[in-house]
C-alpha cells in the first residue's frame, strides 16, 4: 500500500495514455494547501572546481553556462533558458594552486587559489574566474550566496598543505581566530570587489573523512574542533557586525547527524551542536544558522533504506532545519546505478529526481544542493560537462541539469511544501509527486514518472484557478518543454519529470 498527497472542487487529469482509457485506470490526487510542511530556502550547485578555468572561457560559452544555471528568463514561446538556481556555492580556496606540484594534489583542476598571500596581505585578483560566475549569477537574479571551505588557508594548517596527515585535523586550535579573520576578510573583500554579498559561510566540509590522500583540498574535524572553530568565527563576525550566517556541518552522510555510526566523536551532530546540555553546543551563537547540513551520499539505495534513514533524520531534527548541501551520483548504489561514466540522459536524471523527492518529502529538506555545476570528469557528477581545457572547449548540458530545473526553476525561495495524497495503486511504484505553494500565490506540482508506461492522474485542489495550468516536461526528447493544458488532459510521458504550474485564488 502506498499513499502520497490534494482538496476538492477543481479537477484536471494527468494523462499520458489514450484519452479513451477507462476511469478505473486514473489515479486520484488530492492537494491540501492548508496542510503544510517545510519552507524551501534554495536549490544550488557549486563552482568547484572547473569554475576557476571556465570563468576565463570565451564570452559566449561562459555566458551560456551562466544562462543554463541561473537564468529564469524564457524565450518567446515560453521555453525556459535555464534552471534558475536560487543559490550559488563559492569554493573559498586554501592556496594549493599557488603551491603547484608542491601542493601534493596531483590533479591541477582540484587545486584552488587563495586570496591570502604568503605575506598575509590579500590579493582580490585571485579566484577571478570564480568571481566572474558570482557576478554572472547576481546579474541573472540570484540573491543568495554561500562560501565554503574544503580546507583552511595553507598559511594556517599544521603541515602547510591543503590536506591533512593521517586523518588528523589540519587546523590547530591556536589558528581558529586567524582562520576566522580570513573568512571575515573574504566576505568583505568579495563584497567590495564584486558587489556580491555572501549570505552564508560553511567552514567545514565532510569532517568525518580523513582527507589525507592528496586527492583534493580537505580537512577533517571532530565535533569539539568544529565547535571551537565555529565559536571563533561567530565571535569575529559579531565584532565586525557581519550579518553572515554560519552553516554547519556538511556531514559526509546523513547518518552522522543523528547517530555516532563508526565515528563517535564526529557523529550525532544534531545533539552535539544544538542540544544546550552538550559540551559542544553552538546553537545559541548569534551567527550560527538554526539548521544543519549533510550530504546524501551513500544513503540513497535501495529505496526502503533511503526512506528509513530520512525518517530517522526527520525525527531527530526536532524542528531544526535540514539542508541537503551536496550530492552527485557516487558508488554502485546497491546495483541501481553506478557513479562511474558520464550519463547525459534520463537514467541518471531519474535517479537524481528520486533522491531529490526523498530528501524533500521524507527528510523535509529546506535546501537541495548539487556538487559540481561544471565537470570535466568521467563521472555522474556534473550538471554541465566540458572538455578539460583551461581556455576553451565544448559544452554539454545534461538531463540531470534540466531535471533539477523541474524543481529549482519553479519552486522559489520561501515556497512551502503542501500535502499531496495519491490513492493506493500498484501502478504507483514508479510515480512520485510533491506540491509547493510559492510566495506569489502560485502552485507547483512536480511529477516523476520513473516507469516505462504512462501515468494517469486526476488532481484535485481547492483554490486552483481553472485554465491557469501549464506543464514543463523533461524527457529523453525535451528540456523543460512548455505545454498548455487544453481542457482537462495533461500528458506525463514515461521516464519523464513534469512540473505543473498554476495560479491560486485568494480564497483557498
Amino acid at each position: 500500500m502506498k499513499k502520497i498527497i490534494c482538496s476538492l472542487p477543481l479537477c484536471f487529469v494527468l494523462h499520458t495514455a489514450s484519452s479513451q482509457q477507462s476511469n478505473s485506470n486514473v489515479i486520484q490526487v488530492n492537494i491540501d494547501l492548508h496542510k503544510t510542511a517545510q519552507t524551501i530556502r534554495n536549490f544550488a550547485a557549486s563552482d568547484a572546481w572547473a569554475g576557476q578555468f571556465t570563468g576565463n572561457w570565451p564570452d559566449n560559452k561562459r555566458n551560456q553556462i551562466a544562462d543554463w544555471l541561473f537564468s529564469t528568463d524564457t524565450t518567446a514561446n515560453g521555453q525556459p533558458k535555464g534552471i534558475g538556481l536560487s543559490m550559488w556555492r563559492f569554493n573559498i580556496g586554501a592556496g594549493s594552486a599557488e603551491q603547484a606540484d608542491n601542493s601534493g594534489i596531483k590533479d591541477e583542476w582540484r587545486r584552488a587559489e587563495s586570496f591570502l598571500q604568503p605575506d598575509h596581505t590579500y590579493n582580490w585578483k585571485k579566484q577571478s574566474r570564480q568571481l566572474w560566475f558570482l557576478q554572472a549569477a547576481k546579474q541573472r537574479g540570484v540573491t543568495d550566496f554561500l562560501g565554503f571551505l574544503n580546507s583552511p588557508p595553507v598559511a594556517f594548517t599544521r603541515n602547510g598543505k591543503a590536506f591533512a596527515d593521517k586523518g588528523q585535523s589540519n587546523l590547530p586550535p591556536e589558528n581558529y581566530s586567524a582562520a576566522a579573520v580570513f573568512l571575515k576578510e573574504v566576505v568583505q573583500g568579495i563584497r567590495i570587489t564584486t558587489g556580491v554579498s555572501l549570505n552564508y559561510i560553511s567552514p567545514v566540509n565532510e569532517p568525518q573523512w580523513d582527507w589525507s590522500d592528496g586527492g583534493q583540498e580537505g580537512c577533517p574535524y571532530n565535533n569539539e574542533q568544529i565547535a571551537g572553530f565555529t565559536k571563533a568565527i561567530s565571535k569575529t563576525f559579531s565584532e565586525a557586525k557581519l550579518p553572515v550566517k554560519i552553516l554547519i556541518t556538511e556531514a559526509g552522510k546523513i547518518n552522522y547527524l543523528y547517530a555516532p555510526e563508526d565515528k563517535p566523536d564526529k557523529g550525532s551532530q544534531i545533539s552535539a551542536f544544538f542540544n544546550p546540555r552538550s559540551s559542544t553546543y553552538v546553537g545559541n551563537l548569534p551567527n550560527v544558522y538554526k539548521g544543519i547540513a549533510a550530504h546524501s551520499y551513500f544513503t540513497t539505495s535501495p529505496e526502503d533504506t533511503a526512506t528509513a534513514i530520512r525518517k530517522r533524520l526527520h525525527a531527530a531534527l526536532n524542528g531544526l532545519e535540514f539542508w541537503q548541501s551536496e550530492y552527485c551520483i557516487l558508488g554502485d548504489n546497491a546495483g541501481e546505478i553506478n557513479g562511474s561514466g558520464v550519463d547525459l540522459g534520463m537514467d541518471a536524471a531519474l535517479y537524481m529526481a528520486r533522491v531529490i523527492h526523498s530528501d524533500l518529502t521524507v527528510a523535509n529538506a529546506a535546501a537541495w544542493q548539487w556538487w559540481l555545476a561544471i565537470s570535466p570528469y568521467n563521472y555522474k557528477d556534473g550538471l554541465i560537462y566540458i572538455d578539460k581545457d583551461k581556455t576553451d572547449g565544448q559544452l554539454r548540458d545534461t538531463k540531470m541539469m534540466w531535471v533539477l530545473g523541474n524543481y529549482s526553476r519553479f519552486i522559489r525561495p520561501g515556497a512551502i511544501r503542501v500535502q499531496a495524497e495519491i490513492s493506493d495503486s500498484a501502478a504507483l511504484k514508479d510515480l512520485y509527486l510533491s506540491a509547493y505553494k510559492n510566495k506569489d500565490n502560485t502552485l507547483r506540482i512536480v511529477v516523476i514518472n520513473n516507469g516505462r508506461t504512462a501515468a494517469n492522474a486526476s488532481i484535485h485542489c481547492k483554490g486552483l484557478k481553472a485554465g491557469s495550468m501549464r506543464s514543463y516536461t523533461t524527457s529523453a526528447a525535451e528540456n523543460l518543454q512548455p505545454g498548455y493544458i487544453s481542457g482537462n488532459i495533461v500528458h506525463i510521458p514515461p521516464r519523464s519529470v513534469v512540473t505543473l504550474t498554476g495560479n491560486l485564488s485568494n480564497k483557498q
